[in-house]
């Protein structure tokens, strides 16, 4: 059991990265990695919110959908569960931490439509995950969304340093240098456990 729950950690952090693999997450990644600080924000932010999502989703889905023979609700119902479980940590966030909160501005709510949050639901499902293992997923997607858009904020911190050709500055030269990241992540897929 701990060798599969590893082999899932490994796959979902590297190997299968949502941001340089599935492409899932792009925007908050696009938008929110211009400081590691706020990137690292982001990072727990949904870190939170894709591990508590896995959980309720697997409950939801094979506690209520299932029994009742919705599944076919799953996403609207997957939804419902990551809108609200967004909700409170903005309102959280807003009360206790209001300097991130001001920081990450729009993007905090996006994370209800993040399509990694709500992929890392449907993909638990689709794999016939256990509970443990759709936990153990959720975060382990969480936490190379957060690896790859803390890491990203560090190459954009660089750029600004750069001189690049004029037909590169902003966002071209942003856009090369994540393809550049997706290729050095590549290079995990021939790794084996």
């Amino acid at each position: 059991m701990i060798k599969e729950l590893a082999l899932i950690m490994f796959t979902a952090v590297l190997i299968e990265n949502f941001i340089f693999y599935r492409f899932y997450g792009c925007c908050p990644f696009l938008g929110v990695s211009e400081k590691p600080s706020t990137a690292l924000g982001m990072g727990f932010a949904v870190m939170f919110v894709m591990t508590l999502s896995s959980a309720v989703t697997y409950a939801v889905y094979y506690l209520i959908l299932v029994p009742s023979h919705l599944e076919y609700l799953e996403t609207i119902a997957f939804i419902l569960v990551i809108a609200s479980l967004v909700q409170f940590i903005e309102m959280f966030m807003k009360k206790f931490i209001p300097a991130l909160y001001n920081a990450l501005g729009i993007y905090l709510p996006l994370i209800t439509t993040n399509c990694a949050v709500l992929g890392a639901a449907l993909v638990n499902i689709q794999n016939g995950y256990n509970f443990i293992e759709s936990v153990v997923f959720g975060f382990s997607a969480a936490l190379g969304f957060t690896l790859a858009i803390v890491v990203f904020a560090g190459v954009r911190e660089r750029l600004r340093l750069a001189d690049p050709p004029k037909s590169f500055r902003g966002m071209p030269i942003v856009l090369v240098c994540a393809g550049l990241l997706a290729l050095a992540f590549s290079g995990f897929s021939g790794a084996s456990f």
